[in-house]
């Protein structure tokens, strides 16, 4: 016998709903707010890295403080630390996390810089959102470095990198980071 789904049962499941895409919304406010409105564009729960524009991406590449607070806005609003101002009031602990992600997520940054410029290869770190890079950082890094980003075939140096052992293969693209970031200011 087929349980009927009665007003009142209705009713309930629909504030279930609605409760939860208001917490959708709310959680993405928090998380993505600072950024909507530096970058003027909407994000969500599930964007990732290759969802960046490629102005944005080129942004939040380059080295310095404008980049940094706009890490520290995704970081302190994931972690629910508070907004990025907020940050030399965090204790030492806090604060060194939240540096580390920043490193952590500038590198995976310009690993898709370089993709998009057809450099280097799938790289792990482009399989995860932005939420999960920050919230499980520990394991992720760990398959980043069990699978680091491979320089394409495509590349003229890519007979010498093939040489290399697998430490200075990382060294020799991390290398390449820089002229990167340069070759990417045509695009944007």
């Amino acid at each position: 016998m087929k349980k009927q789904t009665t007003p009142d049962t209705w009713f309930a499941m629909t504030k279930i709903i609605n409760l939860q895409l208001y917490r959708t919304i709310a959680l993405e406010k928090r998380i993505f707010g600072p950024w909507q409105k530096r970058f003027g564009q909407t994000y969500g729960l599930k964007t990732r890295l290759s969802d960046l524009s490629d102005r944005v991406l080129y942004y939040l590449a380059q080295p310095g403080e404008p980049s940094s607070l706009a890490y520290y806005e995704l970081i302190m609003g994931v972690l629910d630390f508070g907004t990025a101002p907020n940050f030399h009031y965090l204790n030492n602990e806090n604060k060194m996390l939240v540096v580390d992600i920043h490193l952590f997520l500038a590198d995976q940054v310009r690993f898709e810089m370089m993709w998009r410029l057809e450099w280097i290869k799938a790289f792990e770190g482009k399989k995860f959102g932005l939420i999960e890079l920050v919230q499980d950082v520990q394991n992720i890094r760990i398959k980043c470095r069990e699978k680091p980003p491979e320089l394409a075939e495509s590349n003229p140096d890519y007979h010498a990198y093939i040489q290399l052992t697998r430490e200075d293969k990382e060294v020799f693209i991390r290398r390449m980071l820089q002229k990167a970031i340069e070759a990417f200011t045509e695009r944007v």
